[in-house]
């Protein structure tokens, strides 16, 4: 039986060497550098008999390994794509996020055990945290829509529910060919659906690949009637499965997901999911060797986090199932925002180039010209300059290594079809994360709370400006943080009080006996924003004005923060400290701050701090790494903070942000 660490199964044996002759494992430079980091050595050569080759599955290619195996006695290993692979399938040229590397046959071969059999049959698959890693695993991937392939629209409508689901695979397919069926199996697999389930209806989903126009499949158009009808369309495998009344496969993918949707699979075939006391197994030469019940999580746990090898495009190193779900879920999200392209309105000269990076991959990002028939988005402050349905565009919370104003291109940017999260006066997408999050499953309680311990320790904040910070008085001390006061979020919620002097006076007011520290806004402080407030007037309220203060040290070191809206307040929120608003931003109004301002009253919910973070900083933003150039989870933002490998300002985009400045009035410059 194979070990049970996923990340280097291979390590305590050290590096075999491994022989190919198929000419596409020189051209997949992915599936190479898995097999490297799994310590086998891909070479070209003659192999011994003490040497291994790899071949892909069954594939025609694989004869030729085959072949050499049987005259050098060297051991073969088979390759597939894990299950969770890419957006779209293998034949479109995406790389996959894991292997299946298998050292006896090929999963879906019932001739014998395979090593993923083993694990099924053999592991104790007893432990409790593997066993809870499995149950959320589960449910991200059901939450995020995540299959193999996943160039889907969950939003796309699914067939009325009640219907039985029939799985259609392409013909000719090596898990159907090896797996001992063939066009009548699916053809007997299509009747015993209708007759099983007298009167209800039937819907065939055709596979991605025959979809696509890849491959045929054993199902077309005439088999369609008034009682069967084929679903092509790019629907969520999960929607789909969730509508469904009973499911029928031969040995798809999609019939050991139904296992996780709840369903008891009717299978035609000898998948490697067979045989456990999951699935109503039709197939007439049963397999004796798989006489073990498991529970769902026991069979998700060795064929999903066991048996493959996941792979981190960003760490450029294998990983757990946890961060290849992370990766796969930003890659799956920006297909389905993005597949369209873009018309962007509103957007100054200098943002468009990150713009394209950001939302550009999969379709064009467009600027006002002639109107396109495509989505539009537009920079939220200037909603103006778009149609009404034009969604939102915004800096994320974890933006930079400098300042916006001084041109600092964004890791992070957030898209809201809604309205925009610092504007209460209508609801936004991120409303609707925080009020989702006040119920949060353990693992996502988890990864919020290890994303403020890492947040704190490392001193991150929106643009992660560093500095210093002076002795402070003793005391009771009240952080002020002041805002650019003709600021989109000041404009739409500060309330009753809109300026940094007045904020000033209504902290003093309340605590005429607290150390009061004075912050200006950076943007204020490099004279590219409004917002500045004379140095004796700020002494007059406050002991001490911190200017160029770093603002993460700063929050450690005190005991409250006064606010309008300012970001800071979410900040130290994660860091412990009291926040009191006197506007409306968007952590207000949940009963993690004491507001003075008016907060909607449709904010009704009550998420914890894990709760709040994980709607502002996972659910809501997406991530940009500008160093694969890929989308990519939080997580990976941190690195790229950590070690430096983000865009940094110079002295050109000085001169450009303070021309910018000089020059806004006239909009047309910038548009």
């Amino acid at each position: 039986m194979r070990g049970t660490d996923e990340h280097d199964p291979a390590g305590a044996e050290g590096r075999r060497r491994v022989f190919y002759f198929n000419a596409g494992f020189l051209r997949q430079r992915r599936l190479r550098r898995i097999m490297e980091l799994a310590a086998y050595d891909l070479r070209l050569g003659w192999p011994g008999p003490e040497d291994r080759i790899a071949v892909w599955g069954h594939s025609p290619y694989a004869a030729r390994g085959e072949a050499a195996a049987r005259r050098t006695g060297a051991g073969l290993i088979r390759l597939e794509d894990a299950w969770l692979r890419s957006v779209h399938p293998g034949r479109a040229g995406e790389p996959p996020l894991g292997l299946l590397i298998d050292t006896q046959r090929a999963h879906f071969d019932p001739s014998g055990p395979s090593d993923l059999e083993d694990l099924l049959a053999r592991h104790p698959l007893d432990d409790t945290a593997l066993m809870d890693r499995a149950r959320a695993a589960i449910a991200r991937l059901q939450e995020a829509h995540l299959s193999k392939y996943n160039a889907h629209d969950p939003a796309a409508p699914c067939p009325d529910p009640g219907y039985v689901l029939v799985i259609d695979q392409t013909r000719g397919d090596a898990s159907v060919r090896i797996g001992g069926a063939d066009a009548n199996t699916f053809r007997e697999m299509l009747y015993y659906a209708q007759e099983d389930h007298p009167g209800a209806r039937i819907v065939i989903k055709t596979h991605p690949e025959s979809a696509a126009g890849h491959r045929p499949g054993y199902f077309g158009p005439e088999d369609a009637n008034g009682r069967i009808g084929l679903c092509t369309d790019p629907v969520s495998p999960w929607a789909l499965l969730e509508g469904a009344i009973a499911v029928y496969t031969v040995s798809s993918q999609l019939g050991f997901e139904a296992i996780f949707a709840g369903h008891r699979p009717c299978v035609f075939g000898r998948p490697f999911y067979a045989g456990w006391g999951l699935t109503d197994d039709r197939s007439p030469l049963p397999l004796a060797r798989r006489g073990r019940a498991l529970s769902r999580a026991q069979l998700f746990a060795a064929a999903m986090i066991l048996y493959p090898k996941w792979y981190d495009p960003y760490r450029d190193r294998l990983c757990g199932i946890e961060e290849a779900i992370g990766t796969l879920a930003a890659l799956a999200r920006e297909w389905r925002e993005d597949r369209l392209g873009w018309q962007a309105h509103g957007m100054r000269l200098w943002k468009r180039a990150p713009l394209r990076k950001v939302f550009g991959r999969h379709g064009a990002v467009t600027f006002p010209g002639k109107p396109r028939r495509v989505p539009q988005m537009v920079w939220a402050g200037k909603a103006e300059a778009a149609p009404e349905d034009a969604v939102r565009v915004e800096d994320g919370f974890l933006r930079s290594r400098g300042l916006g104003a001084e041109l600092v291109p964004p890791l992070s940017l957030v898209l809201d079809r809604r309205g925009i999260y610092y504007d209460p006066t209508r609801p936004s997408d991120l409303e609707d994360w925080i009020a989702r999050r006040a119920h949060m499953r353990p693992d996502q309680t988890r990864r919020a709370e290890a994303l403020i311990a890492r947040i704190t320790a490392e001193g991150r904040t929106k643009y992660n400006l560093g500095g210093t910070v002076p002795d402070l008085p003793r005391g009771h001390r009240i952080l002020v943080p002041g805002q650019v006061e003709d600021d989109a979020s000041i404009r739409a919620g500060a309330g009753r009080i809109r300026t940094n002097l007045a904020l000033l006076e209504a902290a003093r007011a309340a605590h005429p006996d607290a150390v009061l520290l004075y912050k200006p806004h950076p943007d204020v402080e490099a004279g590219l924003r409004a917002g500045a407030i004379a140095e004796e007037d700020a002494l007059a309220l406050a002991d001490m004005v911190l200017s160029k203060a770093d603002p993460a040290a700063l929050l450690g070191m005190v005991d409250e923060v006064w606010t309008m809206t300012s970001l800071m307040g979410f900040e130290a929120l994660m860091r412990g400290c009291r926040v009191t608003t006197t506007g409306a931003p968007f952590y207000a109004g949940w009963g993690l701050t004491p507001d003075l301002g008016p907060v909607p009253a449709r904010r009704q919910a009550r998420p914890g701090l894990p709760g709040l973070v994980h709607a502002a900083l996972i659910d809501y933003p997406r991530y940009f790494d500008p160093q694969t150039g890929l989308p990519c989870p939080p997580e990976i933002v941190l690195d790229r903070l950590a070690s430096g490998a983000v865009p940094h300002p110079g002295p050109a985009n000085r001169l450009l942000s303070k021309l910018q400045g000089l020059f806004a009035s006239r909009a047309a410059l910038w548009r």
